[in-house]
């Protein structure tokens, strides 16, 4: 297997994790036995790290405030920026830990119930990590998109149709 060409039952897990082995087994011509050993093969080297479900909170009627934190840290010795990500993402607010080009070192996803939620996280714990030198917070507004799944419904097109 190519390192640029992913297995199939892969792209077609990731596209729906809840497909059915018989249907992967189907679309790729493969058994199901073969499907099975696959997958479990994937699960136990960490290949396939979770089964995720996407959720439109808004339309569930839950409120959530989802920040991006750019955060600015100093490298450690031997271990660079490791030692600061793995203190952020053992918070169970921080949804995601990221490094990062650019302006900043890391980026950080967290939900919370609220904005002050997350101005407290910031500065009670975010701001006390060593060798954080600085943040930089945005806040989502809207989600249009996440993972390929769009969160909009398609707008119909308020023209007539024209028959030739």
């Amino acid at each position: 297997m190519s390192q640029a060409e992913p297995d199939e039952i892969l792209t077609i897990l990731a596209r729906d994790a809840r497909t059915p082995h018989e249907t992967i087994a189907t679309l790729t011509g493969r058994s199901l036995d073969s499907i099975k050993a696959a997958i479990a093969d994937y699960e136990k080297r960490g290949v396939i790290k979770s089964y995720k479900t996407i959720i439109d909170w808004e339309k569930a009627g839950v409120e959530k405030v989802f920040a991006f934190i750019d955060v600015k840290a100093l490298p450690a010795r031997d271990v660079g920026f490791d030692a600061v990500a793995e203190q952020l993402y053992r918070y169970p607010e921080v949804h995601s830990v990221w490094l990062i080009s650019g302006g900043s070192d890391l980026r950080i996803v967290v939900e919370a119930s609220d904005l002050r939620e997350v101005g407290r996280f910031v500065a009670e714990k975010l701001s006390t990590i060593e060798g954080v030198t600085g943040t930089d917070t945005h806040f989502l507004l809207r989600k249009y998109k996440e993972d390929q799944i769009l969160f909009v419904d398609a707008a119909e097109d308020p023209r007539l149709v024209v028959a030739p």
